[in-house]
């Protein structure tokens, strides 16, 4: 037998970037980006609760931080990262354990790529 494969599943990046325009129409560029930090460090804060939550199995807390990092995402335009979220969140009602790793590490992945492209896109990285 050979050598096992390691599979690297990447996700794509679906990033409103209406919604970002708005942000800066709205707010004005300092203020945007303000909002949009803000709204980085809460999802960062709330995809280490669920995955805290989810080595506890306390697939209620899980649910609820997945609720709660759409309503962040669609703030700054993840539109991509909203639907995972969704996605995370139906797994642990429904106490689908498969799905619920699965959809977490896709989770997982689709916030890694989704902070990355907003913090780009809003300009915030140099």
């Amino acid at each position: 037998m050979g050598q096992p494969i390691r599979l690297r599943p990447a996700e794509p990046v679906r990033l409103d970037r209406a919604r970002l325009q708005d942000l800066y129409d709205e707010m004005g560029p300092a203020q945007a980006e303000e909002v949009i930090c803000r709204a980085m460090e809460a999802l960062a804060v709330r995809l280490a609760l669920i995955e805290r939550a989810y080595a506890a199995g306390d697939g209620a807390v899980v649910a609820r931080g997945a609720r709660g990092l759409v309503a962040i995402a669609e703030q700054v335009g993840m539109a991509g990262l909203a639907r995972v979220a969704r996605d995370v969140a139906a797994c642990a009602l429904a106490r689908d354990a498969p799905s619920l790793a699965a959809t977490l590490q896709r989770l997982l992945r689709t916030a890694e790529g989704s902070l990355t492209a907003v913090w780009e896109q809003a300009g915030l990285s140099g």
